[in-house]
């Protein structure tokens, strides 16, 4: 059975979907091997997602009533293209709703907003060892792009890099 002959429902999310969205968030930290690094609550994403400046959205996925994943994106800019893209920061799953397609159409979904908000690319990346979804995007049409590292600064280092003059 995939998607499209269940009653798979994506909407955005909404305030009242918070705590939702962090069970998500702790789900895919655990799938991900990374549960100690959330340090998300509630209040800070009540705040970066409905606050004055709301930083990304995010789409639920439901099965008929029940939640099975969430996607969380932002807008982003190239600079070459002139154009802003859509970087698509999370997408999952509940493991119990894998394998019937709703991945997939979580992410087509996505790329439909991109598509039609005119954005020049839309990006995202996979950790290293996770050659599922690595497989499932180059079935998709995407192109691994091999030559680009991706760096981040957190915590104590991204304080010292701010003080730095």
């Amino acid at each position: 059975m995939n998607a499209s002959e269940t009653r798979l429902n994506i909407r955005p999310a909404t305030e009242a979907d918070i705590p939702m969205v962090l069970m998500f968030i702790r789900g895919l930290a655990e799938y991900e091997h990374l549960s100690h690094l959330v340090t998300a609550t509630e209040e800070t994403l009540r705040d970066a997602l409905f606050g004055t400046r709301p930083g990304a959205e995010v789409l639920l996925a439901f099965e008929a009533t029940t939640p099975v994943g969430f996607a969380v994106f932002f807008h982003n800019f190239s600079t070459f293209l002139g154009r802003r893209g859509l970087w698509l920061e999370d997408i999952y799953i509940d493991p119990a709703f894998r394998r019937k397609g709703y991945g997939r159409a979580l992410l087509l979904h996505v790329a439909r907003i991109a598509h039609e908000r005119g954005c020049g690319r839309f990006e995202w990346a996979a950790l290293d060892w996770n050659t599922p979804a690595i497989d499932f995007y180059k079935g998709l049409g995407a192109v691994r792009l091999d030559d680009w590292t991706i760096f981040r600064a957190t915590g104590t280092a991204l304080e010292k890099m701010a003080a730095m003059r």
